[in-house]
Protein backbone atom coordinates (compact mmCIF):
# COMPACT_ATOMS: atom_id res chain seq x y z
CA UNK A 1 0.00 0.00 0.00
CA UNK A 2 1.04 3.31 -0.93
CA UNK A 3 -0.26 5.78 2.24
CA UNK A 4 -0.09 9.79 2.66
CA UNK A 5 1.35 11.32 5.47
CA UNK A 6 1.53 15.54 6.73
CA UNK A 7 4.23 16.30 8.19
CA UNK A 8 3.58 18.83 10.21
CA UNK A 9 2.08 19.19 13.94
CA UNK A 10 -1.39 18.31 13.79
CA UNK A 11 -1.07 15.24 12.33
CA UNK A 12 1.82 13.75 14.54
CA UNK A 13 -0.10 11.88 17.01
CA UNK A 14 -1.34 9.69 13.84
CA UNK A 15 2.34 9.13 12.18
CA UNK A 16 4.47 9.21 15.36
CA UNK A 17 4.11 5.64 16.15
CA UNK A 18 4.24 4.43 12.72
CA UNK A 19 8.13 6.56 12.12
CA UNK A 20 9.21 5.63 15.00
CA UNK A 21 8.26 1.34 13.76
CA UNK A 22 6.06 0.64 16.90
CA UNK A 23 3.59 0.14 14.64
CA UNK A 24 4.83 -1.43 11.28
CA UNK A 25 4.40 1.40 7.89
CA UNK A 26 3.52 0.46 4.88
CA UNK A 27 6.53 0.23 2.44
CA UNK A 28 5.66 3.39 0.52
CA UNK A 29 4.87 6.76 2.66
CA UNK A 30 4.88 9.86 1.10
CA UNK A 31 4.78 13.28 3.05
CA UNK A 32 3.08 16.52 1.81
CA UNK A 33 0.93 19.15 2.17
CA UNK A 34 -2.89 18.09 2.19
CA UNK A 35 -3.37 19.98 -1.55
CA UNK A 36 -0.74 17.98 -2.46
CA UNK A 37 -1.87 14.71 -1.12
CA UNK A 38 -5.79 15.12 -2.01
CA UNK A 39 -3.96 15.53 -6.29
CA UNK A 40 -1.80 12.36 -5.31
CA UNK A 41 -4.70 10.44 -4.30
CA UNK A 42 -6.89 11.25 -7.07
CA UNK A 43 -4.15 10.43 -9.37
CA UNK A 44 -3.68 7.10 -8.36
CA UNK A 45 -0.39 7.57 -7.23
CA UNK A 46 -1.30 6.92 -3.45
CA UNK A 47 -3.65 3.82 -1.88
CA UNK A 48 -4.79 5.37 0.81
CA UNK A 49 -4.08 8.96 2.72
CA UNK A 50 -4.96 12.00 4.44
CA UNK A 51 -6.69 14.37 2.60
CA UNK A 52 -8.56 17.70 3.16
CA UNK A 53 -12.01 16.87 3.77
CA UNK A 54 -13.08 18.43 1.13
CA UNK A 55 -11.29 16.37 -1.66
CA UNK A 56 -13.47 13.44 -0.08
CA UNK A 57 -17.18 15.51 -1.05
CA UNK A 58 -15.53 16.40 -4.45
CA UNK A 59 -15.43 13.21 -5.87
CA UNK A 60 -16.83 10.93 -3.04
CA UNK A 61 -17.37 8.16 -5.92
CA UNK A 62 -13.22 7.59 -6.04
CA UNK A 63 -13.05 6.73 -2.53
CA UNK A 64 -14.06 5.06 1.47
CA UNK A 65 -13.97 7.32 4.15
CA UNK A 66 -11.86 5.39 7.00
CA UNK A 67 -14.25 5.08 10.07
CA UNK A 68 -13.11 6.81 13.53
CA UNK A 69 -9.94 8.74 12.05
CA UNK A 70 -10.26 12.61 11.36
CA UNK A 71 -8.20 15.53 12.27
CA UNK A 72 -11.10 17.69 13.89
CA UNK A 73 -11.42 20.72 16.57
CA UNK A 74 -14.40 21.78 18.60
CA UNK A 75 -13.77 25.43 19.14
CA UNK A 76 -10.40 26.72 18.36
CA UNK A 77 -7.87 25.21 16.05
CA UNK A 78 -5.15 27.43 16.46
CA UNK A 79 -3.48 26.47 12.42
CA UNK A 80 -6.20 27.66 10.28
CA UNK A 81 -6.73 31.19 10.73
CA UNK A 82 -7.64 34.62 8.92
CA UNK A 83 -5.02 37.14 9.85
CA UNK A 84 -6.43 40.23 8.79
CA UNK A 85 -5.35 43.88 9.13
CA UNK A 86 -8.65 44.86 9.71
CA UNK A 87 -11.61 43.45 11.13
CA UNK A 88 -12.88 40.86 9.23
CA UNK A 89 -16.31 42.87 8.38
CA UNK A 90 -14.58 45.54 7.25
CA UNK A 91 -13.22 42.82 4.30
CA UNK A 92 -15.36 43.66 1.96
CA UNK A 93 -13.58 44.14 -1.80
CA UNK A 94 -10.21 43.73 0.29
CA UNK A 95 -7.92 41.27 -1.17
CA UNK A 96 -7.65 37.70 1.03
CA UNK A 97 -4.72 36.13 0.05
CA UNK A 98 -5.20 32.12 0.65
CA UNK A 99 -1.90 29.22 -0.19
CA UNK A 100 -2.32 26.27 -1.94
CA UNK A 101 -2.04 24.38 1.00
CA UNK A 102 -5.48 23.22 1.71
CA UNK A 103 -8.74 23.55 0.09
CA UNK A 104 -10.77 22.64 3.18
CA UNK A 105 -10.13 25.80 4.87
CA UNK A 106 -10.20 27.71 1.49
CA UNK A 107 -14.02 27.09 1.57
CA UNK A 108 -14.73 27.03 5.19
CA UNK A 109 -13.31 30.91 4.87
CA UNK A 110 -16.08 31.50 1.75
CA UNK A 111 -19.11 30.49 3.44
CA UNK A 112 -18.10 32.32 6.55
CA UNK A 113 -17.61 35.53 4.98
CA UNK A 114 -20.92 34.78 2.88
CA UNK A 115 -23.10 34.02 5.73
CA UNK A 116 -21.34 35.24 8.96
CA UNK A 117 -19.13 38.11 8.15
CA UNK A 118 -21.17 39.35 5.43
CA UNK A 119 -18.45 40.43 3.18
CA UNK A 120 -17.31 40.00 -0.26
CA UNK A 121 -13.45 39.73 -0.21
CA UNK A 122 -11.30 39.37 -3.36
CA UNK A 123 -9.41 36.32 -3.15
CA UNK A 124 -6.22 35.51 -4.35
CA UNK A 125 -3.91 32.21 -4.44
CA UNK A 126 -0.55 32.98 -3.54
CA UNK A 127 2.33 31.17 -5.03
CA UNK A 128 4.34 30.93 -2.33
CA UNK A 129 4.39 28.15 0.20
CA UNK A 130 2.42 28.72 3.58
CA UNK A 131 5.44 28.18 5.62
CA UNK A 132 7.33 30.99 3.94
CA UNK A 133 5.50 34.00 5.83
CA UNK A 134 8.32 36.75 4.33
CA UNK A 135 6.76 35.65 0.49
CA UNK A 136 3.62 35.95 1.59
CA UNK A 137 3.98 39.59 3.92
CA UNK A 138 5.70 41.13 0.93
CA UNK A 139 2.29 40.20 -1.37
CA UNK A 140 -0.19 43.13 -1.64
CA UNK A 141 -3.16 41.68 0.93
CA UNK A 142 -5.76 42.87 3.64
CA UNK A 143 -5.66 39.57 5.36
CA UNK A 144 -4.18 36.07 4.82
CA UNK A 145 -5.26 32.98 5.51
CA UNK A 146 -2.80 30.41 6.78
CA UNK A 147 -2.70 27.15 8.19
CA UNK A 148 -0.73 24.08 9.55
CA UNK A 149 2.78 24.89 11.88
CA UNK A 150 3.02 28.21 9.50
CA UNK A 151 0.04 29.70 11.23
CA UNK A 152 1.36 29.20 15.03
CA UNK A 153 4.69 31.08 13.89
CA UNK A 154 2.70 34.08 12.54
CA UNK A 155 0.44 34.23 15.07
CA UNK A 156 3.47 34.20 17.72
CA UNK A 157 4.46 37.51 15.13
CA UNK A 158 1.80 39.43 16.04
CA UNK A 159 2.63 41.27 13.10
CA UNK A 160 -1.35 41.29 12.57
CA UNK A 161 -3.63 42.51 15.01
CA UNK A 162 -6.81 40.73 13.94
CA UNK A 163 -6.41 37.02 14.47
CA UNK A 164 -9.89 35.18 13.25
CA UNK A 165 -9.60 31.22 13.98
CA UNK A 166 -11.59 29.46 11.54
CA UNK A 167 -12.50 26.38 13.74
CA UNK A 168 -13.44 28.78 17.12
CA UNK A 169 -15.53 30.71 14.35
CA UNK A 170 -17.46 27.17 13.06
CA UNK A 171 -18.23 26.70 16.16
CA UNK A 172 -19.87 30.00 17.20
CA UNK A 173 -21.96 29.55 13.70
CA UNK A 174 -23.02 25.86 14.09
CA UNK A 175 -22.38 24.60 17.23
CA UNK A 176 -20.67 21.74 16.36
CA UNK A 177 -17.18 20.15 15.86
CA UNK A 178 -15.34 20.54 12.45
CA UNK A 179 -13.59 18.35 10.56
CA UNK A 180 -10.42 19.76 8.60
CA UNK A 181 -8.92 16.24 7.06
CA UNK A 182 -10.16 12.86 6.80
CA UNK A 183 -8.04 9.44 5.67
CA UNK A 184 -9.42 8.59 2.68
CA UNK A 185 -9.03 4.98 0.74
CA UNK A 186 -8.93 4.50 -2.98
CA UNK A 187 -12.10 2.61 -4.17
CA UNK A 188 -9.63 0.47 -6.60
CA UNK A 189 -7.20 -0.29 -3.90
CA UNK A 190 -6.74 -3.85 -2.32
CA UNK A 191 -9.98 -3.77 0.53
CA UNK A 192 -8.05 -6.13 2.50
CA UNK A 193 -4.91 -4.46 2.36
CA UNK A 194 -6.69 -1.01 3.43
CA UNK A 195 -8.32 -2.44 6.30
CA UNK A 196 -4.87 -4.10 7.69
CA UNK A 197 -3.40 -0.56 7.25
CA UNK A 198 -6.68 1.25 8.67
CA UNK A 199 -6.04 -0.40 11.92
CA UNK A 200 -2.54 0.34 12.13
CA UNK A 201 -3.08 3.59 11.64
CA UNK A 202 -5.53 3.52 14.62
CA UNK A 203 -3.14 1.59 16.57
CA UNK A 204 -0.72 4.35 15.77
CA UNK A 205 -3.27 7.45 17.13
CA UNK A 206 -3.76 5.49 20.51
CA UNK A 207 -0.07 5.19 20.87
CA UNK A 208 0.36 9.40 19.55
CA UNK A 209 -2.69 10.32 21.84
CA UNK A 210 -1.06 8.74 25.28
CA UNK A 211 2.49 10.33 24.33
CA UNK A 212 1.41 14.17 23.82
CA UNK A 213 4.31 15.31 25.65
CA UNK A 214 6.44 13.17 23.88
CA UNK A 215 5.35 14.42 20.38
CA UNK A 216 5.04 18.10 21.72
CA UNK A 217 8.60 17.78 22.96
CA UNK A 218 9.74 16.91 19.64
CA UNK A 219 7.31 19.22 17.72
CA UNK A 220 8.66 21.97 19.77
CA UNK A 221 12.71 20.87 18.94
CA UNK A 222 11.76 20.69 15.37
CA UNK A 223 9.47 23.70 14.46
CA UNK A 224 10.85 26.17 16.82
CA UNK A 225 7.83 26.63 18.38
CA UNK A 226 7.26 27.14 22.14
CA UNK A 227 7.06 23.33 23.75
CA UNK A 228 3.64 25.13 25.75
CA UNK A 229 2.01 26.16 22.56
CA UNK A 230 2.52 22.86 20.57
CA UNK A 231 0.96 20.53 23.90
CA UNK A 232 -1.92 23.10 23.86
CA UNK A 233 -2.47 23.04 20.44
CA UNK A 234 -2.22 19.56 20.53
CA UNK A 235 -4.26 18.76 23.27
CA UNK A 236 -6.75 20.87 21.18
CA UNK A 237 -7.06 18.68 18.36
CA UNK A 238 -9.73 15.63 18.15
CA UNK A 239 -8.80 12.87 16.15
CA UNK A 240 -12.00 10.34 16.02
CA UNK A 241 -14.27 10.59 13.52
CA UNK A 242 -17.70 9.94 16.15
CA UNK A 243 -21.44 11.03 15.61
CA UNK A 244 -20.85 14.65 16.76
CA UNK A 245 -17.42 14.77 14.22
CA UNK A 246 -20.15 13.56 11.13
CA UNK A 247 -22.61 16.10 11.87
CA UNK A 248 -20.60 18.71 12.00
CA UNK A 249 -18.72 17.26 8.81
CA UNK A 250 -22.00 16.60 7.13
CA UNK A 251 -23.49 20.23 8.10
CA UNK A 252 -19.91 21.73 6.57
CA UNK A 253 -20.66 19.48 3.08
CA UNK A 254 -24.14 20.18 3.05
CA UNK A 255 -23.79 24.00 3.66
CA UNK A 256 -20.76 24.22 0.39
CA UNK A 257 -23.45 21.67 -1.72
CA UNK A 258 -26.02 24.46 -0.92
CA UNK A 259 -23.41 27.17 -2.52
CA UNK A 260 -22.68 24.97 -5.51
CA UNK A 261 -19.11 24.71 -3.95
CA UNK A 262 -19.25 20.69 -4.29
CA UNK A 263 -21.63 18.20 -5.57
CA UNK A 264 -24.60 16.86 -3.11
CA UNK A 265 -23.74 13.12 -1.98
CA UNK A 266 -23.60 11.20 1.16
CA UNK A 267 -20.69 9.60 2.87
CA UNK A 268 -19.11 5.94 2.33
CA UNK A 269 -16.80 4.21 4.52
CA UNK A 270 -14.60 1.60 4.40
CA UNK A 271 -15.71 -1.92 5.71
CA UNK A 272 -14.84 -5.52 5.37
CA UNK A 273 -17.86 -6.82 3.05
Amino acid sequence: MRLGRIPWINAAPVNAAMDRGIIQPPESVVSATAAELNDLLAAGELDLSVVSAVEYARDAALYHLLPHLAISCDGAVHSVALFSKRPVTELDGATVLRTASSRTSHLLLELLCRHVWRVSPSYVTARAEASDLVALEGLPHDAVLVIGDAALHLRASGIYPVFEDLGAAWKRWTGLPFVFAVWAARRDADRGEALRLHDRLLQSRAWGVAHLDLIADEAASRTGIPRATCRAYLGDLDYELSYRHLAGLTEFLGRLATDGLVPDGSLTFLTAA
